[in-house]
């Protein structure tokens, strides 16, 4: 494992549905599968699509990197299932969270937090799930391979400066691979306001956003693993950071930033609770940041100057 990443950081395992791997792989995802809405069905199937989708993430190799088991990386992984069109297919929507140790702390920070609601698959029981990174399997194989791209994407660039391009570049192998897929979230035009795998990926890799990425590895290097020993440096740089978001949101690479949005709102609340105790010039610029990039949340960043 590289030394990019801190080995000495403290874990805290996510809830575990199930019992943990004795042979450490690169995740330590936490996987639940909600079925509530779909009634009269056998529920053992919901079971076991839970239990081979958690050893699907947690068990396959997805690196070249070797990880020790306390590297693991932190995320999770919800489907909530909102109909059952056959025996075998589904539809719904998938949360994927990620969250990061932050240095000499039992902190974690969430990285991403978002809804892909173009969620429809067809799961087999009893079938293994095995991912080839040179097709397109299934719907399910796919989703969870790219949504593990992208984690592994992101966890990497917030220990070094665009240190998980080759692993956005995995993802980006699986969308051309699903482009002839009858599911949707794929293809450019699938969903409204370029919200889909298709788009989120192409973002992170354009050039355009780059600064959205170069923020990831600041936020985290240069503030958020320095606040334990040198706070005022470390919100200092924090906010030097923001302004590299403020660029690419003046900069507009396209009309909707569909990365922009996802990465500010993983970040909000967690901005929040640290501006709110710095000092009444740092908060204003603060504010000013943030509700230039995100007006709908005009009023919830405004909490930074009225705290005392």
């Amino acid at each position: 494992m590289t030394l990019i990443r801190f080995s000495k950081y403290i874990i805290i395992s996510l809830v575990v549905l199930f019992p943990a791997v004795s042979a450490a792989q690169e995740l330590n995802c936490n996987v639940q599968v909600s079925a509530q809405k779909i009634q009269g069905s056998n529920r053992q199937v919901f079971e076991n699509m839970q239990r081979d989708i958690y050893e699907f993430m947690n068990n396959t190799v997805w690196t070249n990197n070797v990880f020790s088991y306390s590297e693991r990386i932190d995320c999770s992984i919800l489907i909530n299932l909102t109909d059952q069109i056959s025996s075998d297919e589904f539809t719904g929507t998938i949360q994927v969270q990620l969250s990061r140790p932050v240095y000499n702390t039992t902190y974690k920070s969430t990285i991403l937090n978002f809804v892909d609601n173009n969620f429809r698959f067809r799961y087999v029981e009893f079938q293994p799930l095995e991912f080839d990174p040179t097709t397109h399997r299934t719907n399910l194989i796919s989703v969870l391979a790219y949504y593990t791209y992208m984690i592994l994407g992101f966890d990497y660039d917030s220990f070094s400066p665009l240190g998980g391009t080759e692993y956005f570049q995995i993802a980006e192998k699986i969308v051309t691979n699903a482009q002839n897929a009858p599911e949707s979230g794929w293809k450019p035009y699938d969903g409204s306001r370029n919200r889909n795998r298709y788009w989120l990926v192409k973002n992170v890799l354009d050039k355009e956003y780059e600064g959205v990425r170069r923020f990831i590895y600041d936020y985290y290097i240069k503030g958020l693993d320095m606040m334990e020993s040198k706070v005022g440096e470390a919100r200092t740089s924090m906010v030097e950071s923001l302004k590299l978001l403020q660029d690419v949101y003046r900069n507009k690479p396209d009309p909707f930033m569909y990365l922009v949005q996802i990465i500010v709102d993983a970040k909000s609340d967690e901005l929040i609770s640290i501006f709110s105790e710095s000092f009444p010039e740092e908060k204003s610029r603060v504010v000013e940041i943030l509700t230039e990039i995100d007006p709908s949340n005009k009023s919830k960043y405004e909490k930074i100057t009225a705290a005392n």
